[in-house]
């Protein structure tokens, strides 16, 4: 969803997807961006709402992530600092947790952005981001964290020059195929 949204020109179907309620927040947080996501033939599969899910690229505006939008996508807090780095205006995107809790892994994941080019300040009440339309292409370590390595090869998509992503191997235990998947995507 977040490489269809950054991509120029993406315009991307994902077929039967959970929607459960307490799962949707990165859907939430991308729209709340300007993003153009459609719900597809809503169904129930199993006692469980599913949908087919379209995304297309729009430019994104700045946004801030907060209140029960932050534990319905917190393992996609990396992927989403991505749109909120490449995105228009001059407003800083800011992700703030509830009652002073940390927002994940992220320190590593605001010395990369800051090195593709965005200023990611990591704050007592969580991040600010102040993006930029194009990032600079980097090596860069997942450091283990299969989330991580997953938004810095989405980030590569659009960098300007080369992406490495070192231990990339840790994707596989969360996302077996990501690699072939974002490959076929991106072309």
């Amino acid at each position: 969803m977040v490489a269809a949204c950054t991509v120029p020109g993406s315009d991307i179907l994902i077929r039967n997807v959970g929607v459960n309620p307490t799962r949707t927040g990165i859907i939430d947080v991308l729209t709340s961006m300007g993003a153009d996501i459609s719900l597809l033939s809503p169904r129930e599969q199993a006692g469980e709402p599913v949908a087919d899910i379209r995304i297309r690229y729009r430019r994104l505006h700045a946004a801030t992530v907060q209140g029960d939008s932050i534990p319905r996508s917190i393992d996609e807090i990396p992927v989403i600092a991505l749109p909120r780095q490449r995105r228009r205006g001059r407003r800083s995107s800011k992700t703030r947790p509830s009652s002073g809790k940390r927002v994940g892994p992220h320190r590593d994941h605001c010395n990369r952005a800051s090195e593709d080019g965005a200023v990611v300040s990591e704050r007592p009440d969580g991040l600010e981001i102040s993006g930029r339309e194009r990032l600079n292409g980097a090596t860069c370590e997942s450091h283990g964290d299969h989330r991580i390595a997953m938004s810095l090869a989405v980030a590569g998509l659009t960098a300007t020059g080369q992406t490495v992503v070192r231990d990339a191997e840790w994707i596989e235990t969360s996302f077996p195929g990501f690699e072939r998947m974002l490959r076929q995507s991106a072309y």
